[in-house]
């Protein structure tokens, strides 16, 4: 029996709502996770993050002291895992933290990601060795630093893992949404010419946002107000208007361009007072729409998908996107073996092994970047 690999990931996505922390074994050519918690983020934190969403005063100072309380919740849910599981610090490799995004423009001259999360106050705190920071490296090479996570899903859910030989798509559903297709057979002979995907748009981001505004919940609980709602086609129509949608790829996005503000300057423009609950059916049904038209019109040959992330426990947008991509078989990725709410952190702590390993974590036909490249800062522990 194989002697266990254990790495750590963490994630805090899009949405801000939680730091999800997960213990995988990589051992034996597997991907085992053993333990699994998620810890909300303070609502007071949490508020200060969207600010530094924007330009604020004195914005350079929150951004700094909110790195280090970051960096200390990621710590303490690592500790409070660890204790859960009776693992010690000394049996985990390493961490791989995210972090989380605080602006991400690749479309700039000068492009940039920001991720905070401080990993040397991870590595101190947790005494493990932490890598950190991975999408600069991307960003650096003149990729979009983003989607990520494609690379892990072929790894994971590629070729060695479809017995069928089928076409699939591996969707994950965080604030902003991105689509992973992995090719069935015939294999070809490089892993980064048999991967493609992007960011599709938002996931959610406006769903949560404006469940926020109006019912001050954080997000929709099973897609039931959606639900209750009916889309409005002329608003879908000018949402769907925007650019972003049609562009090619590599493309990637987050809260710069999918915001309350876009949103409530589209609802303006149509000059008519749509019920909120509407509004909330509406945004349902663009997250489903952006998502399965991009799978239609870009992997048609697509027999499966699988979906992850947070939103695949919204029913009513999973619903939405079953009978969008009809005939197409629409599940979670366990089926496949990773639980949905899972494989964000998971794809962390792979692409954490990856660095140490010193092999390459992205992917440029996913990113755009000119050349793969070994991606992340190691921050190694006493």
């Amino acid at each position: 029996m194989a002697e266990a690999e254990l790495y750590i990931g963490v994630m805090s996505g899009t949405s801000m709502d939680a730091i999800d922390v997960v213990v995988v074994d990589f051992s034996g050519n597997q991907t085992a996770d053993l333990a699994y918690r998620s810890d909300p983020i303070p609502e007071q934190i949490r508020r200060q993050l969207l600010t530094l969403q924007g330009t604020s005063n004195n914005e350079l100072d929150l951004a700094a002291r909110m790195d280090r309380q970051l960096a200390r919740l990621i710590a303490q849910s690592i500790q409070s895992l660890l204790k859960d599981s009776g693992l010690s610090p000394q049996q985990i490799t390493a961490i791989g933290s995210h972090g989380q995004t605080l602006r991400h423009e690749p479309e700039l001259t000068d492009s940039y990601t920001i991720q905070i999360g401080d990993p040397n106050t991870i590595a101190e705190l947790t005494k493990i060795t932490t890598v950190a920071d991975f999408r600069r490296r991307d960003i650096a090479a003149g990729g979009q630093g983003a989607p990520l996570v494609p690379p892990f899903h072929a790894a994971v859910f590629g070729d060695n893992h479809n017995d069928s030989g089928e076409d699939r798509a591996i969707v994950n559903i965080g604030g902003m949404a991105n689509i992973t297709f992995l090719e069935g057979r015939p294999q070809k002979s490089k892993l980064e010419k048999t991967i493609s995907g992007f960011d599709t748009g938002p996931g959610n981001v406006l769903l949560d946002s404006w469940i926020m505004k109006h019912k001050n919940q954080a997000y929709d609980k099973n897609g039931d107000w959606s639900k209750a709602g009916t889309v409005h086609q002329v608003l879908l129509n000018q949402l769907l208007s925007l650019p972003y949608f049609s562009a090619p790829a590599p493309k990637s996005t987050g809260r710069e361009q999918f915001n309350l503000h876009w949103l409530e300057s589209t609802l303006n423009d149509i000059h008519e007072d749509i019920p909120a609950a509407d509004v909330q059916a509406t945004l349902a049904m663009l997250s489903a729409r952006t998502i399965s038209q991009a799978i239609i019109d870009t992997a048609p040959s697509t027999k499966s998908v699988y979906i992850c992330g947070g939103g695949a426990y919204n029913q009513h947008l999973c619903t939405l996107l079953t009978q969008a991509l009809a005939p197409r078989q629409v599940c979670l990725t366990d089926t496949l073996g990773i639980k949905a709410e899972r494989v964000e952190a998971i794809a962390f702590a792979w692409l954490a092994r990856q660095t140490l390993l010193k092999l390459p974590g992205n992917c440029p036909s996913v990113t755009g970047a000119n050349n793969t490249s070994i991606l992340g800062g190691v921050y190694f522990s006493n």
